[in-house]
C-alpha cells in the first residue's frame, strides 16, 4: 500500500510538472506562430483560424524558432556558467564541512564531496530542488555511527541555513530593483512569498537554536519523550542547541552562503552574455534567488516546470524586455549545467556502490569460518 501512495505522489507531481512545462511552451510557441503566419502575409487573418489550425502552427513554427534562438549561443558564455555552477557545488562542500565540525564530526572533505555530488545527482530528479538531502542524510548517518542523529540534523542546518540566506540575499537586492517590483503584480506577489519564506525560516532558527520554551515548562522534556521517535526528537533539539551555543556559526556560515548566492548570480549573467542580451547584473541579483527558492519547495522533481514559469513571467515584464523564448532558454540552459554536474554525481554514485558492495563482500569474507 505504501509503495502504491509513494507513486501515486510521484506521479501528479510529474503530471503538474508536464503541464506546467506544455503550458509555457505552448504560450511561446503560440506567440512565434502567430508572428510568423502574419509575416509571411497569408491572406486569412489569424484570429480567422480554428484552434485546430493554431495550434498547428505553433508547433510547426516554434520549436525551429527555439532552436534558432539557442544556435545563438556563444560557447564562451556556457562553459563559464558550468564553471559557476560546479563552484556552487564546491562552496557548499566547504559550508556543510563547517556545519559537521560544529558537531564534533570531521569527515574527510573528500567524503564530504562524494556525498554532495551523490546528494547533487538525486536533486536532479527527486521533489523540489532538495530532495536529494535525504540520500545526503542517509550516507552521512552511515558514516558517523556513533551520532547519527546529529549528522541528519546537520543536513537540516545547512539546508535551511542556506535558503534563509538565499531569501535573505534575495530582500537584500530587493531594495534597488523597488521600483520595477512595484510596477507588476507578478514581481510583487513574488517578493511576498519570498519574505514571507524568509521570515519562516528566520523563526525556524530562531527555535531550533536560542529558544529555550522547553527549559521554561519542567514538562516539556517528559511530553516530547512520550511522543513516537521522541528519544530522537530530543537528541535532535539537543543538536540544534548546539548551534545556537556558538555566537558567531550562523554569521560564519551566512558568510559563506552569501558567496554561494553571488556565483549561482554569476552562473545566470554568463549564459544571458551568452545569449548576447543584456541584463543588469542588479536585477538577476534579485531575480536568481526569489525563483530558485520557490522553484525549491516540494511542488514539482527538481522544481521543473515551476521555474521555467516564474522566469518567463519576471523576466519578460516591462522594464526587463527579455523575449519569452530567450527566458525560457536561460532558464532550461541554467538546468542543463545543474543536470551536467548531476551526471557527474551520477558516476560517483555508481562507483560508490560498487565500492561499498565490494567492500561488505570484503568484510564478510574475512568474518566468514576458515573450513576445518
Amino acid at each position: 500500500m505504501k509503495s502504491w501512495r509513494k507513486l501515486w505522489k510521484l506521479s501528479w507531481r510529474l503530471a503538474v510538472c508536464a503541464l506546467l512545462l506544455a503550458w509555457i511552451f505552448q504560450a511561446i510557441f503560440y506567440d512565434e506562430g502567430k508572428v510568423a503566419w502574419q509575416r509571411q502575409g497569408h491572406g486569412l487573418a489569424w484570429d480567422a483560424l480554428t484552434k485546430v489550425q493554431r495550434l498547428e502552427i505553433a508547433w510547426t513554427y516554434g520549436p525551429p524558432e527555439l532552436l534558432r534562438t539557442l544556435e545563438t549561443m556563444g560557447p564562451g558564455g556556457l562553459i563559464l556558467s558550468l564553471v559557476f555552477m560546479g563552484l556552487t557545488i564546491l562552496i557548499g562542500v566547504f559550508r556543510w564541512q563547517n556545519v559537521l565540525r560544529l558537531q564534533h564530526l570531521d569527515l574527510p572533505l573528500g567524503r564530504i564531496t562524494q556525498i554532495s555530488f551523490v546528494a547533487q545527482f538525486f536533486n536532479s530528479f527527486l521533489l523540489g530542488s532538495t530532495g536529494g538531502d535525504v540520500l545526503k542524510a542517509y550516507y552521512v548517518a552511515r558514516e558517523t555511527h556513533h551520532k547519527k542523529t546529529e549528522a541528519v540534523v546537520t543536513v537540516l542546518v545547512d539546508r535551511v541555513v542556506g535558503l534563509f540566506s538565499m531569501l535573505l540575499f534575495a530582500c537584500i537586492f530587493m531594495v534597488p530593483n523597488w521600483a520595477l517590483i512595484r510596477s507588476n503584480k507578478d514581481m510583487r506577489l513574488l517578493s511576498v512569498i519570498v519574505v514571507a519564506m524568509m521570515l519562516g525560516c528566520g523563526g525556524f532558527l530562531i527555535l531550533a537554536f536560542w529558544s529555550g520554551f522547553s527549559r521554561g515548562i519542567p514538562s516539556a522534556r517528559l511530553w516530547l519523550r512520550k511522543l513516537p521517535k521522541g528519544a530522537v526528537l530530543e537528541r535532535s533539539l539537543d543538536a540544534c542547541r548546539q548551534f545556537g551555543r556558538d555566537p558567531l556559526f550562523l554569521l560564519r556560515i551566512l558568510m559563506i552562503s552569501m558567496v554561494l548566492n553571488g556565483v549561482c548570480v554569476l552562473q545566470f549573467y554568463a549564459l544571458t552574455r551568452a545569449f548576447h542580451v543584456h541584463l543588469p547584473i542588479l536585477v538577476l541579483a534579485a531575480l536568481v534567488p526569489m525563483v530558485t527558492a520557490v522553484a525549491s519547495l516540494p511542488i514539482t522533481p527538481s522544481g521543473l516546470g515551476v521555474r521555467e514559469n516564474l522566469f518567463v513571467r519576471t523576466l519578460t515584464i516591462p522594464g526587463i524586455g527579455l523575449e519569452p523564448k530567450q527566458a525560457l532558454l536561460l532558464s532550461l540552459m541554467a538546468y542543463a549545467g545543474f543536470l551536467f554536474w548531476s551526471a557527474i554525481g551520477g558516476l560517483v554514485y555508481a562507483t560508490l556502490k560498487e565500492r561499498e558492495r565490494l567492500g561488505e563482500i570484503t568484510q564478510e569474507t574475512e568474518a566468514a569460518p576458515e573450513p576445518e
